[in-house]
């Protein structure tokens, strides 16, 4: 693997020279220099309706000075660009003397290989497949109006200099498939979808046998929202099932736990380290380790390690996410979270593969114990206020239950609450923590970047339900 520093116009020496003497004098910063490659392909309404394919390459350059950050980026990879960055990087330095921090320690683990995903399977075969899932979908029922199938990839390749000449690398290879059907009865239309990827080759995903249960995952989704009744609005017991629906934990709790937002104190969960801020046997982890999953990074886009990180354990907070910039500012350890989408932007304090992990409650007993409830299988769009930890989150799968018993299928049904304060309604922890097959994308700051999320099956009580049926 050859060095992203041979594609500029100019020797190593020289781009070291640059780089050394704008971070000196300050307490942090690199030059983040990336290549990356990105294909897509999607087949909608029975053709094939755009493919993708396209390049990129630049620097971004840093200098951390306290709390003020000098940041400049170039997609022309020359030192004259490299040096009009340091110009104005360097400005943030004005009078300023600090010390640079301690490198990030060195890994010699391999979260994901280096192939890229992109190479193999060919275009033609990429693009055929998507035709034959169309083809598959159609002929499962004839109900079926509308087949969206898509594959995209990416291959990333990083390389982060720091002041002091400490060199990091990392291969990124990021695959994602998705399905979505639309089905009709008369005058009614619903939809469902169904989506997995990771940080691997397209292999796995491809085999017929995955195809065929992303295809029908997708279809039976789409026919149970075809049979469902408005969502009643109240206050109801809640039972989440496993796996994708963590992206409510991601939400509503896992950005106040960041590193930023507690720095500022513009979080619901500031100043609570210590504190009993979840029921008890709630215990949530942001591990970056996991090999393959759509969130891990063998180091962060700051060059240190991702790690397994408790956030909140048996309902105690007792830490937070960060980048180096915050850790140094709060006088923590920088966790291995410092993210950003690309070249083009600053590194922040991101979320991994955020999760709640296993207790001891069988899903079955969960549902049992809920006389009347709502089952929610799924979840698509949600908005979530950092500051109070308020949430509104829409169920695109979703069931009754009553007397212990899953019923009809419901539609329209809106969680709405309070991050914090729904911590402390969970009364049940299913044995069954699964992570969701690699679909997530978080944004923050403008800048959205690959995550992962998880739960067992819960039991929350007393949620409000927003409906269309009183």
């Amino acid at each position: 693997m050859s060095s992203l520093l041979d594609r500029f116009d100019t020797s190593d020496s020289a781009i070291r020279r640059i780089v050394a003497d704008t971070i000196a004098g300050t307490d942090d910063g690199e030059l983040y220099m990336e290549y990356s490659e990105a294909e897509s392909l999607m087949f909608d309404n029975g053709r094939l309706k755009t493919a993708n394919f396209n390049t990129d390459q630049g620097f971004g350059l840093r200098a951390v000075a306290g709390e003020a950050v000098g940041y400049a980026h170039s997609s022309e990879l020359s030192e004259q660009a490299l040096l009009r960055a340091a110009d104005a990087v360097s400005a943030v330095k004005g009078g300023y003397s600090g010390t640079l921090a301690e490198a990030p320690a060195r890994t010699n683990r391999h979260l994901y290989g280096d192939e890229n995903p992109i190479v193999a399977p060919s275009f033609e075969a990429k693009a055929k497949l998507l035709q034959e899932i169309d083809a598959y979908v159609r002929g499962r029922d004839p109900r079926v109006r509308q087949v969206t199938a898509s594959l995209a990839a990416s291959w990333q390749h990083v390389e982060i200099l720091r002041g002091d000449g400490q060199i990091v690398n990392d291969i990124r290879p990021l695959v994602r498939m998705n399905v979505s059907v639309v089905v009709g009865d008369g005058d009614r239309q619903e939809s469902g979808s169904y989506g997995m990827g990771g940080r691997k080759s397209f292999g796995d995903f491809l085999t017929e046998d995955n195809w065929h249960f992303a295809a029908d995952e997708a279809l039976r989704q789409a026919l149970v929202n075809l049979q469902a009744l408005p969502a009643p609005a109240g206050t109801f017991d809640i039972v989440l099932s496993a796996g994708w629906p963590g992206v409510m934990l991601h939400e509503a709790v896992g950005h106040g736990l960041e590193g930023d937002f507690n720095r500022k104190k513009t979080s619901a969960f500031a100043g609570l380290l210590g504190q009993q801020v979840a029921a008890k046997g709630v215990t949530v982890v942001d591990d970056g380790t996991m090999p393959d999953r759509r969130g891990s990074l063998t180091v962060d886009d700051e060059g240190t390690p991702s790690g397994r990180n408790v956030l909140i354990e048996d309902g105690k907070l007792v830490g937070y996410m960060q980048d180096r910039q915050n850790a140094r500012l709060m006088g923590m350890k920088a966790t291995g979270n410092g993210r950003r989408e690309s070249y083009a932007h600053q590194p922040m304090p991101r979320m991994t593969n955020t999760y709640m992990t296993g207790g001891d409650m069988l899903p079955e007993e969960i549902i049992a114990s809920v006389d009347k409830g709502i089952y929610a299988v799924s979840f698509g769009g949600g908005q979530v206020d950092i500051t109070s930890g308020k949430f509104v989150f829409g169920c695109t799968e979703a069931y009754m239950i009553e007397n212990g018993k899953v019923t009809h299928p419901i539609k329209g049904a809106m969680l709405i609450g309070n991050g914090p304060d729904a911590m402390h309604r969970v009364s049940m922890v299913g044995n069954d923590m699964k992570l969701d097959p690699g679909i997530g994308t978080c944004g923050k700051g403008g800048q959205g970047v690959p995550v992962g999320v998880g739960q067992p099956h819960l039991r929350m009580n007393q949620v409000t339900v927003g409906g269309t049926q009183a």
